[in-house]
């Protein structure tokens, strides 16, 4: 008998990661917070409204151009966090470590989760480590886990767009995931393109104080990118989402790299950047203050959300460069794996 077995696909951020959530896990444990699929989960504990988030980090190389696992730890549970308008407040980091690993690069690890965790402003607060024997890991795996306080009158999410609204990215697209691939295969890129990892709590919040209202939802691209993100914002959503690709920013050797090995951008991860939904009557004063932000200074307003076609599902549709349209989906297949 053919045994069904857990594929790297499965790991990918897209269409696979999503039957897997669904299928294995979502009928076990499915509860109305688990089901909304958000960066993190929104939680009532008395009068307060917690954001709670988790993730696991297995980036190979643990180290690369502009980070590590450490500071991609730190910044992508904040971020998680961020996107749900919270305030983080601390974190908890959780290591494996394989026997052999050396304690030289353990002590880097760790400088870099403290100066990522201090230069943020959010604390580690609790913690765990553990040892397996040489080749039951991969030299080290960290889980971080967040949490955050949400406004009461915020309400942000994936389902909330609206024909009318426009889509913002307040960055370049593919920096991480273009950087990854280079570390990994020692490919060389004329370029000084580096991991965008960074904490975007600060961004989110000077967003929230300029424009209270009007902002449907921020989501960070991470795996399965852009493409991804938007795909399932206009699933959930129940609309049409129209972006421009001449709009969309992409550093030269992030678009010459892709060109070389047969990638899309919009497909690549990104670790310091986040995508915004947003009613377009803020989409100005959102764009000015962030471009005054040291984490939204490329921001760019690439698309618009309109209403369905008869009878169509939620999707996404590009105009080209060329003039002509595509309709992107959700990721397929795993085209750069453990990027995060």
């Amino acid at each position: 008998m053919n045994e069904k077995r857990v594929l790297l696909d499965h790991g990918s951020g897209g269409v696979a990661s999503r039957d897997l959530i669904e299928n294995i896990f979502l009928p076990r444990l499915n509860n109305p917070i688990l089901a909304q699929f958000e960066d993190s989960a929104i939680i009532q504990a008395g009068s307060a409204r917690l954001a709670f988030t988790t993730d696991s980090y297995v980036v190979d190389p643990i180290f690369f151009p502009g980070g590590d696992i450490g500071k991609l730890a730190v910044h992508g549970t904040i971020n998680d966090l961020a996107m749900q308008g919270a305030s983080p407040v601390g974190l908890s980091l959780s290591i494996i470590l394989e026997e052999g690993f050396t304690l030289a690069d353990l002590e880097r690890v760790a400088d870099s989760i403290g100066i990522a965790s201090q230069d943020s402003g959010i604390p580690v607060v609790t913690g765990d480590t553990k040892v397996v024997p040489r080749g039951k890991a991969d030299k080290i795996f960290i889980t971080t886990s967040g949490i955050g306080i949400v406004p009461d009158s915020l309400s942000l999410g994936s389902g909330h767009a609206k024909p009318g609204d426009v889509v913002l990215v307040s960055g370049y697209m593919g920096d991480h995931g273009v950087t990854i691939m280079a570390a990994r295969s020692g490919l060389a890129i004329k370029s000084s393109i580096q991991s965008d990892s960074a904490p975007l709590h600060r961004l989110v919040a000077a967003l929230l104080e300029q424009v209270p209202d009007g902002i449907r939802c921020f989501r960070d691209p991470t795996r399965g990118g852009v493409a991804t993100v938007l795909s399932e914002i206009a699933e959930k959503s129940h609309v049409q989402i129209e972006i421009n690709e001449e709009k969309i920013p992409v550093r030269p050797g992030v678009d010459t790299a892709c060109e070389m090995l047969g990638l899309d951008p919009l497909y690549l991860a990104n670790e310091g950047k986040c995508i915004i939904i947003a009613d377009q009557k803020v989409a100005g004063t959102l764009l000015s203050t962030m471009r005054q932000h040291p984490e939204g200074q490329s921001g760019e307003i690439i698309g618009s959300v309109i209403s369905l076609p008869p009878g169509r599902n939620g999707r996404v549709v590009m105009k080209t460069a060329v003039g002509g349209t595509r309709i992107i989906g959700p990721l397929s297949g795993e085209p750069l794996p453990r990027i995060c």
